[in-house]
C-alpha cells in the first residue's frame, strides 16, 4: 500500500523559500545593456551583447520544458516517450539546483491538478516566484549549509513515501551538489563544507570534482533514485558538464558510473588527499562502500538544454546581425585567465590581419567551465572566473575593433552579483586612464574591483538555469541591426 506523502513534518533546518506567488518566470536577459554600451567601443559591444543573450534566452529550462512534456489523456508524454499514468497513481516533483524552480513552474503549468506536489530546494534568495503545488527551499551555494543536509532529508524523505503506481519527476540541475548536501555516516556536515571549499578552490574540472563530491555523499551517486523505488522516475536537467555525462550532472538520480577509488585517484593526483578531513580518508578507503543498484528502475532522462543548444541560438543571432560565427567549443575547461588570453589573441589577428576569422566575425562557446586556483590567502567572491577571462582577453586585444562577453549561465560568476564582464579594445586604456593594474587584479584574483571600476560587469540576477560558462567574443561590429 502506498504511503501518504509527508506534509509539516519537513526536518529540522529547512527554511521555505518566501517570494510573491507566480506561475512564471521571465527568460533571463541581460539587465544593464544601456550602461554597458555607455562607454568603450559600442559597434562590437553591442554584437557581443547581443549574441550572448540570445544564448542566455535558449538555455531557459521552462520553455524547453513547454517544447518537451505534454500531459495528453492518461499519459504523460516527455520528448517523444509516452508514461502511463497509472489510476490512483501520483506525479511528485523532487529537484535541487538552479534551473530546478523554473522546471517546477512549467511542468505545473502544464500538468495542472494532476500534479500532486512535491518539493524543490534552490539557492537562498533566488525564488523571484513560487508554484502553487510544488514546495521551495532555501539552502547555501556554492558552499552548503545545514539547510542543505536539511533539504536533502526532506527529499530523501518523501522519495521514501511512493509506491509502484506514482511518477517522480526529477529535476536536479546545476548547483545541486552545495544545495542538497548530505555527509555519509561518519563525515559532520563541517567536514563535508570543507571538502566542497578545498574542491571549488583548487581549480579541478567539475567533472572531477563531482566524482569526488558524489562518493562523499547520502544523497548524491544514486541514492535519492534507490529511494524512489519502486515508483518510475523520469528526469529532466539542464547540462552544466563538458560532454553532458548524466552521472555528474543529475547524479542523485540515475545511475553512478565512478566508484571511490575514481575520487581518492583523483584527491591524490592534485595533492589534496591529505587536505581533506581523516574521516572522509577513512570512508573512501571502506572496502564495504557500494554503488547503489539501480538496475532494477524504470528511469528515463532528458537533456532540457545543454551547451549545444546555446551555441546554435548565438549563431543564428550572429547571422541575423551580419556577422560570421564561429563555434568554438561547447567544452572549454581551463584556467580563466589562459581561456581569455587564447580567445583574446585569435580575435585580435582576426581584426588585424583578416585570419582566422575576417571580420565580422563572432566566436561563440558554451557548455564548458573555466576555473580559477586559488590560494589560501583568496576569498570566494572576490571575482569570477568569467571577469578574469574578459580582463585577460583585453590584455591580448589591446587597440583592436574587438569586444567580449564572459558569463556564467546561472547568472553569479565565482558566487558574485554579476554574470561575467564584458570587454573590448579600449579596456587596457581605459583601465590606464583610471589607475587601475589589470595585471595585478589577475594575479590577485581580484578581478572584481577592476571591472567594478571599469563598469564592466554584467547584471542578470539569478537566470533560474545554469549551462554553465558563455563566450561571445564579436571582431567588428557585425552589418545589420537586426
Amino acid at each position: 500500500m502506498d504511503r501518504a506523502l509527508p506534509s509539516e513534518r519537513r526536518p529540522e533546518g529547512a527554511v521555505p523559500a518566501a517570494a510573491a506567488t507566480a506561475v512564471e518566470l521571465s527568460p533571463p536577459a541581460i539587465g544593464n545593456r544601456a550602461a554597458l554600451l555607455a562607454h568603450g567601443l559600442r559597434a562590437p559591444r553591442e554584437l557581443a551583447l547581443r549574441v550572448a543573450e540570445a544564448g542566455l534566452v535558449a538555455c531557459d529550462p521552462g520553455l524547453a520544458v513547454e517544447r518537451l512534456v505534454a500531459l495528453e489523456g492518461e499519459e504523460l508524454v516527455v520528448d517523444g516517450v509516452r508514461h502511463r499514468l497509472e489510476p490512483g497513481g501520483r506525479i511528485v516533483v523532487l529537484g535541487s539546483g538552479k534551473a530546478s524552480l523554473k522546471i517546477a513552474l512549467a511542468l505545473e503549468r502544464i500538468l495542472g491538478d494532476r500534479l500532486h506536489g512535491g518539493t524543490v530546494v534552490v539557492r537562498a534568495g533566488s525564488a523571484a516566484a513560487l508554484p502553487r503545488r510544488v514546495e521551495v527551499l532555501e539552502a547555501a551555494h556554492p558552499i552548503p549549509d545545514e539547510r542543505s543536509v536539511a533539504g536533502a532529508l526532506w527529499l530523501l524523505e518523501q522519495a521514501g513515501a511512493l509506491g509502484d503506481k506514482d511518477i517522480v519527476i526529477a529535476c536536479f540541475t546545476g548547483g545541486s551538489s552545495a544545495l542538497t548536501s548530505l555527509p555519509p555516516a561518519g563525515v559532520t556536515t563541517e567536514e563535508k563544507r570543507e571538502l566542497h571549499r578545498i574542491l571549488l578552490g583548487a581549480g579541478l574540472p567539475i567533472s572531477e570534482v563531482n566524482t569526488v563530491r558524489k562518493q562523499v555523499s547520502g544523497f548524491k551517486g544514486g541514492r535519492l533514485a534507490l529511494a524512489v523505488a519502486p515508483a518510475r522516475l523520469i528526469n529532466l536537467t539542464v547540462s552544466d558538464v563538458a560532454g553532458d555525462a548524466l552521472d555528474a550532472i543529475t547524479d542523485p538520480s540515475v545511475p553512478n558510473d565512478s566508484t571511490a577509488a575514481d575520487a581518492t585517484a583523483i584527491l591524490r593526483s592534485h595533492d589534496l588527499w591529505g587536505d581533506v578531513a581523516a574521516s572522509i580518508r577513512s570512508h573512501l578507503g571502506d572496502p564495504l562502500l557500494t554503488v547503489p543498484d539501480l538496475s532494477g528502475m524504470e528511469i528515463h532522462s532528458t537533456l532540457l538544454v545543454t551547451g549545444e543548444t546555446a551555441c546554435e541560438a548565438m549563431a543564428a543571432e550572429a547571422r541575423a546581425a551580419g556577422a560570421e560565427p564561429v563555434i568554438l567549443s561547447t567544452a572549454l575547461e581551463e584556467e580563466a585567465a589562459a581561456v581569455g588570453r587564447i580567445l583574446g589573441q585569435l580575435a585580435f589577428e582576426s581584426a588585424g590581419l583578416g585570419r582566422p576569422f575576417p571580420a565580422p566575425a563572432v566566436l561563440i562557446g558554451c557548455g564548458g567551465e573555466s576555473t580559477v586556483r586559488l590560494g589560501p590567502e583568496h576569498d570566494f567572491g572576490s571575482g569570477g572566473p568569467n571577469q578574469e577571462a574578459a580582463l585577460a582577453a583585453a590584455g591580448r586585444f589591446e587597440g583592436a575593433d574587438v569586444s567580449a562577453v564572459f558569463l556564467d549561465t546561472d547568472g553569479s560568476d565565482g558566487g558574485t552579483d554579476l554574470a561575467g564582464a564584458i570587454s573590448d579594445g579600449a579596456t587596457v586604456a581605459r583601465a590606464g586612464e583610471a589607475g587601475l593594474d589589470l595585471r595585478h587584479a589577475l594575479a590577485q584574483h581580484r578581478a572584481g574591483d577592476a571591472v567594478a571600476a571599469l563598469g564592466d560587469g554584467i547584471e542578470t540576477g539569478p537566470t533560474h538555469t545554469n549551462v554553465n560558462d558563455l563566450f561571445a567574443i564579436a571582431i567588428g561590429g557585425g552589418g545589420n541591426d537586426g
